[in-house]
């Protein structure tokens, strides 16, 4: 989870082949109403996201029940859309990609082809609500190479559990 920016696609593409795990992004799960919206530079609104994170957790179940793995890739900015997805799952985890958001506008002006648009990156972190340690959150800096962020991620992760 993280802003727009923070490397979410990056980071779990690379962390489900590490693993062994399918990947998914989450904004395939996004109504076209919604990609739309953003598109045109609207932020969404929890009202907008609702049947987005549904979608995401009755995958994420039907994953655990099928005892499939994946990683996905989300924004999950509120706690309230954290609670959606996880729903007090002991098998399901949170990873936090953590950076500025100087270094995330950065990474944003450099990328092309993606309809999240830059302007939107102030509205996302005011939205953010980092994850509190009740989350079993595994929070990581993003100033580090893809290769460390994953093997970070990997040995926080129990294994075991998931």
């Amino acid at each position: 989870m993280g802003v727009s920016g923070s490397g979410k696609t990056t980071i779990a593409d690379r962390l489900a082949i590490r693993l062994g795990w399918r990947y998914e992004d989450a904004d395939t799960f996004h109504p076209a109403r919604n990609v739309a919206k953003m598109s045109a530079g609207q932020p969404l609104t929890d009202e907008d996201r609702w049947p987005w994170l549904r979608a995401i957790a009755a995958e994420i179940d039907r994953t655990c029940t099928v005892n499939e793995r994946a990683v996905i890739a989300c924004s999950a900015l509120k706690r309230s859309y954290r609670d959606i997805l996880v729903h007090g799952r002991e098998d399901v985890r949170i990873i936090f990609l953590d950076g500025t958001q100087e270094l995330i506008a950065a990474r944003l002006a450099a990328r092309k082809g993606h309809f999240m648009p830059p302007g939107l990156l102030a509205s996302q972190f005011r939205t953010l609500e980092p994850p509190t340690a009740d989350e079993r959150p595994i929070t990581i800096a993003i100033d580090h190479t893809v290769e460390s962020i994953v093997e970070t991620i990997v040995s926080q992760l129990d294994l075991n559990r998931l």
